[in-house]
């Protein structure tokens, strides 16, 4: 595995390279949301309450990885897209913690249901592509996955024009392949 501190730019490049049949980046857009949002669940157990200035906080193990992917992200070089991710990533958590609170069955069976269907999300856009998920050849992959869906939401919005075009001159252009070739 290669330095977890390498440039966003040369991590999105890696990242797309495993990523540039359509239907596969769309998947993503469902996947690892849902992914995030199930972890968000799944470490919202233990709180620990904390009093601040502003009232009582819940510190949890997701809100304390949170703080550390934003760091991550906010380092990487490309600042507003690590703002613009962490802002994505920390409402997934927000909106996921009131369902840690429950239960432990129902926040066992949520969370790690969750989870597993935004997995199968993910295997499903792999099968597309024709390839592995990048993780497998660098667990990094695992970091840089909410930060490419949310690049490619922004570049929907033709914003970071400078990046996609990086990426697309080096990963190559998206696609849809035809399912009835080999990969």
């Amino acid at each position: 595995m290669a330095s977890a501190f390498r440039p966003a730019r040369e991590l999105l490049v890696q990242y797309a390279r495993y990523h540039r049949d359509r239907r596969n980046i769309a998947t993503h857009f469902v996947g690892i949301p849902l992914i995030v949002f199930a972890l968000g669940v799944l470490l919202a157990r233990p709180a620990l309450d904390v009093a601040t200035p502003a009232g009582m906080l819940a510190l949890t193990p997701a809100a304390l990885l949170w703080a550390v992917t934003t760091l991550w992200y906010l380092t990487r070089g490309e600042f507003w897209l690590g703002v613009a991710v962490s802002v994505v990533n920390g409402t997934l958590v927000a909106l996921a913690a009131p369902l840690g609170t429950g239960g432990l069955t129902a926040w066992f069976v949520v969370g790690s249901g969750l989870f597993l269907l935004g997995w199968l999300v993910q295997f499903l856009g792999h099968y597309y592509e024709g390839r592995k998920p990048a993780f497998t050849d660098d667990l990094i992959g695992l970091l840089v996955g909410p930060q490419f869906v949310t690049a490619e939401a922004l570049f929907s919005l033709g914003l970071l024009r400078g990046l996609r075009d990086e990426i697309s001159k080096r990963a190559g252009p998206t696609h849809v392949r035809d399912l009835a070739l080999p990969a």
